[in-house]
């Protein structure tokens, strides 16, 4: 049942092939859709293209279905353009769901390449079939996890985003620390072992309320500090003593240089003073998110 008469807006879905997202570890397929969002009267051709990056557990799909009671995201984009708050966009909602429950849209030897993916392979599918984007006409937002990713992104490949939006994206790594002692209870329910956990959370038909903070945690592990021993389930290590909770200094490390503030230099760049007036913009941080990105990237 749709919730109101503004003219509607197409989605269709794509699949993109990957050739990035095959060496995953975690055995998760490569091929992936993607629902493009087209706003009413347009083709999408030299229209602005925004990326959805979803926060944990979802997939972009997820925001282009019917919603009870409230706007999906297609529905919302449809009052927003119809009323002039925001200009017309093309949205893409990649599924970037993997089999630990989410993404943090880096590349990682075990979760995939999956910044690869994103840039290499799904903005080139996404703008060559609809015409839009291009340099200085993209932007990304998400959410959670999503936040994280757009965040990374926008510092990282300024190259590539022209604007960003990061909604309670994760940072504070120091902070994050704090769920550690969670994550070795829940372990120690099974002889401390991530893959006796892993398998008894596969088995459970009701999920406990401890098993996504947990499983968040794993998918975080997997992300920023895959154990490179390939015999390691799922290549899952934490970067603490499993007895102590202490932290373990090199592997905590390759967390924190996931910090997109503490990551290396964006492309192109030699230092900060240096570095361009677009990665600036790339930098932008709104709550508005998708009506404010739109609009920056849409003059």
């Amino acid at each position: 049942m749709r919730k109101s008469d503004y003219p509607k807006g197409t989605v269709s879905r794509l699949s993109v092939d990957s050739d990035v997202l095959k060496s995953n570890r975690l055995g998760d397929p490569s091929r992936r859709d993607v629902d493009v969002y087209i706003p009413a009267n347009h083709d999408g051709a030299g229209l602005p293209l925004l990326v959805d990056l979803v926060g944990f557990t979802a997939g972009g799909p997820l925001h282009t279905a019917w919603k009870a009671f409230f706007e999906n995201v297609p529905e919302r984009l449809d009052r927003l353009i119809a009323t002039g708050q925001m200009p017309p966009v093309v949205v893409a909602f990649p599924d970037c769901f993997t089999s630990l429950g989410g993404n943090q849209y880096v590349n990682s030897e075990v979760v995939g390449r999956w910044e690869d993916f994103l840039i290499d392979e799904m903005l080139p599918a996404v703008e060559t079939r609809f015409g839009c984007g291009g340099t200085g006409r993209r932007g990304v937002f998400g959410k959670s996890s999503g936040g994280y990713g757009a965040f990374s992104h926008a510092f990282r490949r300024p190259d590539v985003w022209a604007a960003a939006a990061s909604h309670s994206g994760d940072a504070g790594f120091d902070l994050m620390a704090a769920d550690f002692p969670m994550v070795l209870r829940a372990l120690a329910r099974h002889d401390l072992s991530i893959e006796s956990w892993f398998r008894a959370y596969e088995a459970r038909e009701k999920h406990a309320d401890e098993d996504i903070p947990v499983l968040l945690v794993l998918a975080q592990a997997a992300s920023y500090d895959p154990d490179p021993n390939l015999e390691a389930f799922k290549g899952l290590r934490l970067p603490v003593d499993l007895e102590t909770c202490e932290l373990i200094d090199d592997r905590w490390q390759n967390w924190m240089a996931c910090v997109p503030l503490s990551s290396p230099r964006p492309m192109g760049t030699t230092s900060a003073s240096s570095r361009p007036s677009t990665w600036i913009a790339a930098l932008w941080i709104s709550t508005i998110c998708s009506t404010a990105i739109a609009a920056s990237i849409g003059r």
